[in-house]
């Protein structure tokens, strides 16, 4: 039961002075029994004139910063502890009647669910149901958690992360066309899968603990997306409640990933966005770096990393 630090600074930078509008940060990550953030601290510059703290529709803590200061920097550095508790898959305890597809939720949770089952991005030649009724049995019915564990690795074996600093995401048509994508990408072609076979799902931004980062990049054994924000996405299964699953890396359970902000579409889980005022190419560029480490590892010595990549 590690405890794990997140150091996690996004940096701007303009040609002159600009002033700032409404900023809204998602780095707090969620406390529940799989993880207990112990110390968190945030230093912002220049100094906002107005910090607060709200939890949004999903339970997420959003913080809102407001500035009257203009500069030609403006940084935001994160530092959080926290004690991480890892959920093996033979930890999930389904009900009978979830063990296998299809299923149908309860009356008390459908409520609940529906919107998460609802499909969000177009699919009009059902290309992605295919894709998702190709991991389906022809010969019997089909285990729950098997298929949801062989749709991430299928992920994480058969296409080719491509790392983009770009804000905004791929449909997950164009993700199946291209094979290729960011860790938010694949998140979101798993998560209209699973919506397609009438399952609850649910995106998740945050952060993966890679052990040993730079040693373990060099020798081919780090996770895909360490050292920058991740995202994957959660399944609602009875009896086992909100389960993790990570397609960039094949990961079933919440092992190495620190959840920080969940929401029904990606849109709404944006770890960091805002506005500034100035002329269109006073903007030059961003830095995002983010290191994970252990009790007691050496902070790794990291160049930019590519936020949500």
């Amino acid at each position: 039961m590690p405890i794990l630090t997140v150091r996690h600074v996004t940096t701007y930078h303009y040609r002159q002075p600009v002033s700032f509008g409404e900023h809204r940060m998602m780095l707090r990550p969620r406390a529940g029994h799989d993880q207990r953030l112990l110390k968190a601290r945030i230093d912002i510059t220049p100094e906002p004139s107005q910090v607060w703290w709200v939890h949004d529709v999903f339970g997420n803590s959003v913080g809102v910063v407001n500035f009257t200061t203009r500069a030609r920097e403006l940084r935001f550095a994160s530092r959080i502890i926290l004690d991480h508790r890892p959920l093996e898959e033979l930890d999930f305890r389904l009900e009978d009647h979830a063990r296998s597809l299809p299923f149908s939720y309860s009356a008390e949770e459908m409520p609940d669910l529906a919107r998460s089952i609802e499909r969000h991005h177009p699919d009009p030649s059902r290309v992605v149901d295919r894709w998702a009724r190709g991991f389906l049995s022809r010969t019997g019915p089909t285990g729950t958690l098997e298929l949801l564990t062989a749709m991430a690795h299928a992920v994480s074996r058969d296409f080719t992360y491509v790392p983009r600093a770009m804000r905004g995401i791929q449909e997950p048509v164009r993700t199946l066309e291209l094979g290729s994508g960011t860790c938010r990408d694949f998140a979101l072609l798993m998560m209209e899968a699973v919506r397609s076979l009438g399952l609850a799902a649910r995106y998740v931004s945050g952060y993966i603990y890679s052990p040993g980062f730079d040693r373990a990049l060099r020798e081919g054994r780090a996770h895909v997306g360490g050292g920058s924000t991740h995202a994957w996405v959660r399944v609602y299964l009875p009896g086992a409640g909100w389960v993790e699953f990570d397609p960039t890396n094949g990961i079933v359970g919440n092992r190495d990933l620190i959840r920080v902000a969940i929401a029904r579409d990606p849109a709404q889980a944006v770890p960091l966005h805002g506005s500034w005022k100035g002329f269109p190419d006073d903007a030059l560029d961003m830095d995002v770096s983010v290191t994970v480490t252990a009790e007691d590892e050496p902070v790794p010595a990291r160049g930019p990393a590519q936020q949500n990549a």
